[in-house]
């Protein structure tokens, strides 16, 4: 059925409802002759005349009676179901569908999703993490989480926090093999390299050098595609790993890990979080945004500050001279 003819039964009822046509169009927010034509179109639709109809008055014909008995129900069930999304627009309640990167991501995302849902015990979340760029629509997702830039156009992106990638090592690994004085003394380390869940490839490690962002593949050691799998390897002192500061920045502030070469580590990525129009959101996907953007927004929980960095790249050299 097209859009116009649903209108126009729409009018046929509302102008029986209030015995007037006029009052009808004005209800319905039209003008009186467009009322007039849109019931016109009908009749000549079905074939049949369903008013009487003077200046002043309306009548129904006895087709009139039959349409209406025959549309009355599903024109009630059509307004009924309008007003339920209606009201569960404005309800912080039902489905929350969420995507985000599997990789490092889960210590992000957990302690906010915790939160809303202490706040609002009526949504019911759907969290699914996976490293490949998905389909908006196919994931039917409502808000996003991703590394860089949206996957696709006609998405609005509001950035969070900035994501380093250090070069990091246990104090174990240090007394074991020494630790890197440049970039190019990292090929004689024992290098961890991380395989990307979604494509396969061996990444390679990234580096800040003057302006630039340079990229080095190294001789793995160890490889994997999971990145806790990577840390715990750094963390037991079996590697060196180029880690985000989503993995190290709790073990780096509790000296379980040291960050080396931190005159080279990048930022020139950034997490994102993503959604469609705002206008249209159910005020639950509103809520989720607002609290995420007001937890991660800049979050020094995530970001090492360069003198952060430089001090705890020196504590531990100096530690490991000592030592030697």
């Amino acid at each position: 059925m097209a859009m116009n003819e649903l209108r126009a039964i729409e009018m046929f009822a509302k102008a029986v409802e209030l015995g007037s046509l006029r009052r009808a169009a004005a209800a319905q927010g039209v003008s009186p002759q467009a009322a007039s034509q849109a019931l016109a179109q009908l009749e000549q639709r079905l074939g049949a005349r369903l008013l009487h109809r003077t200046t002043r008055n309306i009548a129904l014909t006895d087709e009139g009676q039959q349409f209406l008995e025959a549309t009355q129900p599903a024109l009630a069930a059509l307004e009924r179901a309008m007003q339920r999304v209606r009201a569960a627009k404005d309800e912080v309640a039902g489905p929350l569908r969420i995507v985000a990167p599997k990789s490092s991501f889960l210590p992000v995302i957990w302690p906010v999703i915790d939160a809303f849902c202490r706040q609002h015990g009526e949504v019911q979340p759907e969290v699914q993490l996976d490293d490949r760029i998905g389909n908006w629509v196919q994931d039917r997702a409502d808000v996003g989480f991703r590394i860089g830039a949206p996957p696709e156009d006609g998405l609005i992106a509001r950035r969070l926090f900035t994501v380093q990638l250090i070069v990091c090592a246990a104090p174990a690994y240090l007394a074991a093999h020494g630790a890197p004085g440049s970039l190019d003394e990292l090929a004689s380390h024992r290098c961890s390299m991380f395989r990307h869940p979604g494509t396969g490839r061996v990444l390679p490690w990234y580096f800040k050098v003057g302006t630039e962002v340079v990229s080095r593949d190294l001789p793995p050691a160890l490889s994997t595609n999971d990145t806790e799998l990577e840390c715990e390897a750094v963390l037991s002192g079996h590697v060196i790993g180029s880690l985000s500061n989503l993995s190290a920045a709790a073990h780096i502030r509790a000296g379980r890990l040291v960050p080396l070469l931190t005159q080279h580590v990048t930022d020139h990525l950034s997490v994102h979080v993503y959604y469609g129009s705002r206008s249209a959101q159910p005020l639950r996907v509103r809520a989720f945004i607002d609290l995420a953007v007001e937890r991660l927004a800049d979050s020094a929980a995530y970001e090492l500050s360069a003198r952060e960095l430089v001090t705890a790249e020196a504590r531990g050299r100096k530690t490991l001279r000592q030592k030697g």
